[in-house]
């Protein structure tokens, strides 16, 4: 099921990348296919990356990453090339491996095992020659039982029938932390149901966004087609989807709006939900997604958006709404479908990313068992891959930054003591998650078996869904992690006012437990620790209080001062140009530019406490422990996007392109002037009076 929580992660890389796992020991094979393909050292800080014909105080991305930029050209498969397709590269091998001799395995397992369902997953996903064979037959059921609707019950239920199996339809529905009571769940609503990336695709005047609307009519009347429609009838169905997502593009929310936590805060009691979306009958709905005790209340995120739902539900007729259906159907299974039905889904879908070609199928199959199955990889990545002296060294860094921050807060003198007060309770009940959980996920209930893997797919997502319905009022499980172990990210949950860092991201690039202090901190501390406590006191975060309830705890003319200074922030981004003639949307990217400029204050701080406290080393590669922080941070977004990808962030993604979150923090730090010996008037060193005064 998706978590409807607002998680506010480190950076934005398309699917969350798996790097690695191992549920059985790595066979001879595994060794010669690891030494045969075997991926470049990577470190934390390299200076070969480094292009010293840029001048550092004139363009610090390029000076710190030029050179590698230079010589590198992004795979065909992939939207953009760097950090993390490197960090998944070098762990996917291991991951192929372990995967094909579970697959292998399966005769010698008990079919109730973990390992024997994970290598079952598999298994069925690389069967390409039965997936060709089978070409739509696997859903066609599904299909039949869309077109079996006669009646807006009916309809209502078959809605909730294909959410269960994972489907994006209609709107969102889950558990979700209450943000008031953040010891419970509640049921929360939120808005959904769109086949294009972003709301603003539907609404937005214009040729650009004119052939976008007709490429997703045509596409979607090219799977129609494939599933057996006429030609005429597909092209009438796909007009019919355009026009009804068009209607629930025009009440969504858009996304700088939901940056703000009380915008989308709407609780309410079942009486209100029945007059807010009257026309859908709550409790049959509630019956068919297995949600089987009372409801007392709800949050609905979005009341606009599900009372124009409800009113389509009661007027748009049953045909277009079964067209609806269908094509999500189809479009949202279409992955594990036949080849036809791939490279169409493939094809359109490049229209955002730039890719050029598919992934290899075994990394589509490894990455979908990382989302589907993650913790029954995650346990044995840890064993394998993650020693307790790395887990040690790491929560070394992060407490220090974290001990960094506490002493920022304590000398901030825009702040109020009464604020004060409160900031400092909050980083002090601020969790931390490192590594892996404490408690692995139990998969007794999850059904696998062999045949057609999109059946498969649906059973996963059947048992997350099962996993956690009857949530609402029950005791949040603060144990829990919302990102699986072996993933290239991290993030900060307000809602549980905790930083969680998976083992997947505590490798080099990231860090390295045997790399120096400067190297680190700039990479571990400032790019990713400092820059998730930073969250928990972001525009969005700080509305949150130690315990995880939405509550303002800011004196008035503390708050009025921060929005005052994060407003500078905004200004600085909406100046830069992100892809062609499009600017960077300062106000959609303001958390994250927030994070990053704070992440590298406390980062900074943090190394030279540890300076102080372990000595100070001499020259490291010729540069000093402070510019090997810099540089740590700088090539930890080394990345090289497409400018399709570029083009699709402006309108969808809350992180700025990787240049500007290298250059943009960098020229507000008179530290990183003073490492680097820039001047005043130099293209990194802004104007005193322009830079933000927050963290």
């Amino acid at each position: 099921m998706l978590a409807l929580t607002s998680r506010i992660t480190r950076g934005s890389f398309g699917p969350l990348v798996l790097l690695g796992a191992v549920l059985v020991a790595a066979p001879s094979r595994a060794a010669a296919q690891q030494a045969e393909h075997a991926p470049p050292l990577i470190k934390v800080v390299d200076t070969a990356w480094i292009d010293s014909t840029t001048k550092a105080c004139n363009d610090f991305f390029d000076y710190a990453n030029g050179a590698w930029i230079r010589n590198d050209t992004i795979p065909a498969a992939y939207s953009s090339s760097g950090v993390t397709r490197d960090m998944s590269d070098a762990n996917e091998l291991v991951v192929r491996s372990v995967l094909d001799d579970a697959a292998a395995a399966r005769a010698q397992l008990p079919h109730d095992s973990t390992e024997w369902k994970l290598g079952t997953f598999y298994a069925s996903c690389m069967d390409s020659t039965a997936i060709e064979a089978a070409g739509i037959a696997p859903i066609r059921p599904w299909l039949a039982e869309i077109d079996r609707i006669t009646t807006r019950p009916q309809l209502v239920s078959e809605i909730a029938k294909l959410q269960v199996r994972g489907l994006n339809v209609a709107f969102r529905f889950g558990p979700d932390v209450d943000n008031h009571d953040a010891e419970h769940y509640i049921a929360s609503f939120f808005q959904g149901g769109l086949g294009l990336p972003d709301r603003d695709y539907y609404t937005t005047a214009g040729a650009s966004s004119d052939s976008t609307r007709q490429a997703y009519v045509a596409h979607l009347t090219r799977q129609f087609v494939l599933a057996g429609e006429s030609q005429s009838r597909a092209a009438h169905d796909a007009d019919q989807v355009m026009a009804l997502e068009t209607e629930m593009a025009k009440a969504s929310m858009q996304r700088v709006a939901m940056r703000d936590p009380a915008a989308t805060d709407h609780p309410m009691t079942m009486r209100a939900l029945d007059r807010l979306a009257s026309q859908v009958q709550w409790p049959r709905y509630f019956r068919s997604v297995g949600l089987t005790h009372a409801v007392a209340k709800v949050n609905v995120g979005v009341p606009d958006f599900l009372h124009r739902v409800s009113q389509l539900i009661a007027t748009a007729p049953l045909a277009q709404w079964k067209a609806y259906l269908r094509a999500h159907l189809i479009s949202e299974s279409a992955s594990w479908l036949s080849s036809p039905f791939v490279n169409e889904a493939f094809a359109f879908s490049s229209r955002f990313s730039g890719a050029k070609q598919l992934l290899p199928r075994w990394k589509r199959c490894l990455r979908e068992a990382d989302g589907d199955l993650g913790e029954a990889l995650g346990q044995a990545y840890v064993a394998k891959t993650f020693p307790p002296e790395a887990k040690a060294r790491a929560k070394a860094v992060i407490e220090d930054v974290r001990a960094a921050f506490r002493v920022r807060l304590q000398h901030l003198a825009w702040m109020s003591d009464t604020t004060r007060v409160q900031a400092l309770d909050k980083l002090d009940h601020m969790g931390e998650k490192v590594g892996y959980p404490d408690h692995w996920r139990d998969y007794a209930r999850l059904v696998t078996k062999d045949g057609p893997f999109v059946l498969n797919v649906a059973r996963a997502n059947e048992f997350e869904w099962r996993r956690t319905i009857e949530r609402p009022g029950q005791a949040v499980d603060k144990t829990e992690w919302g990102i699986t172990v072996p993933t290239v990210n991290a993030y900060y949950d307000p809602t549980k006012n905790e930083v969680v860092f998976p083992a997947g991201a505590l490798v080099p690039q990231t860090f390295d437990p045997k790399a120096d202090d400067g190297a680190n901190y700039g990479s571990l501390g400032g790019s990713w620790a400092g820059h998730e406590i930073t969250h928990g006191f972001d525009d969005e975060g700080r509305h949150y209080d130690a315990a995880g309830n939405l509550r303002d705890w800011w004196q008035p003319a503390d708050s009025v001062h921060f929005s005052e200074q994060a407003e500078r922030i905004v200004q600085q981004f909406d100046g830069y140009i992100q892809v062609d003639t499009f600017h960077v949307n300062g106000k959609l990217t303001e958390g994250e530019n927030i994070a990053d400029f704070g992440g590298l204050l406390i980062g900074y701080d943090a190394l030279e406490r540890a300076l102080q406290r372990d000595g100070r080393p001499g020259l490291i590669e010729g540069y000093t422990p402070e510019q090997r922080f810099f540089l740590g941070y700088a090539q930890s977004w080394r990345v090289h996007n497409r400018p399709e990808r570029l083009r699709t962030r402006v309108r969808t993604d809350p992180h700025a392109p990787e240049f500007w979150r290298v250059n943009a923090p960098l020229s507000n730090i008179p530290a990183f002037a003073q490492a680097f010996g820039c001047k005043s008037g130099d293209p990194m060193v802004r104007m005193r009076d322009s830079v933000p005064q927050i963290w």
